[in-house]
């Protein structure tokens, strides 16, 4: 059977007699592994098209227990991310990071557009990229079903004058709930609102926005917590490049 769809290379790994083994997030499929025999090198279509920081469109052949890439083409090309190193690797980060996420075969066309608009805007910035990446991770909590907690207690539903965040949790704590665990961080509203207007707006709008660095270190640190204890994101190996 053969299928149309847009889709964006997550990873590719070599396997033997010239073939590939493709990890490609596609729009109407979800994430899915094919195998492809086609070239990588040069500037044909279907190599362009089969490269990293690309959206293309690919047509599939899904047999009965596998999937097939049979011709590619580029839609667009984010190509200006490999021209700066900081873009690549966290742009790298962020594939690799969707890729660990993303259930096999679940259509998740939101995440798809989200990750498409990731890196037109990645593309165009100069600075400040961490922030980006934050608030890609924020939104995708939401489309993913685990956003935090941020408006009120997470364990006892109260208002809370002096902030905690509790990864296991799930979010915002009050001082009365707070338990003796390494996963509990101290944080100011400025982190709160800072993930609240990151869930609540297109990375587009977020194109001149740079968190300060200490606050943006520890946001980070408590979104990597968060992602390993809610959606099993660990040892992702480009964490530590960005």
């Amino acid at each position: 059977m053969k299928k149309d769809t847009e889709g964006i290379v997550l990873r590719e790994t070599k396997t033997s007699y010239n073939r590939r083994m493709i990890l490609l997030f596609t729009k109407d499929y979800g994430k899915i592994s094919a195998g492809t025999s086609l070239g990588e090198r040069g500037k044909t279509k279907s190599a362009l098209a089969l490269q990293h920081f690309t959206f293309g469109r690919y047509v599939l052949h899904e047999g009965r227990n596998s999937y097939n890439i049979d011709s590619a083409e580029v839609v667009r090309s984010f190509y200006g991310i490999g021209e700066n190193v900081d873009k690549y690797f966290n742009g790298s980060y962020v594939l690799e990071f969707t890729g660990k996420v993303l259930e096999e075969n679940v259509p998740m066309p939101a995440v798809f557009n989200l990750l498409v608009d990731f890196f037109e805007v990645l593309e165009g910035r100069e600075k400040g990229f961490g922030t980006l990446v934050l608030a890609y991770q924020a939104k995708l909590f939401r489309y993913l079903g685990v956003v935090p907690v941020l408006d009120r207690c997470a364990v006892c539903g109260k208002t809370v004058e002096k902030p905690l965040f509790s990864v296991t949790d799930g979010g915002v704590i009050c001082q009365d709930c707070a338990r003796d665990e390494a996963l509990i961080y101290p944080i100011n509203f400025d982190i709160i609102d800072a993930f609240k207007y990151f869930i609540s707006n297109p990375l587009k709008k977020l194109e001149n926005i740079a968190l300060n660095e200490e606050t943006g270190r520890l946001m980070q640190q408590i979104t990597r917590e968060y992602a390993a204890y809610h959606l099993d994101a660990s040892n992702i190996k480009s964490e530590s490049m960005v």
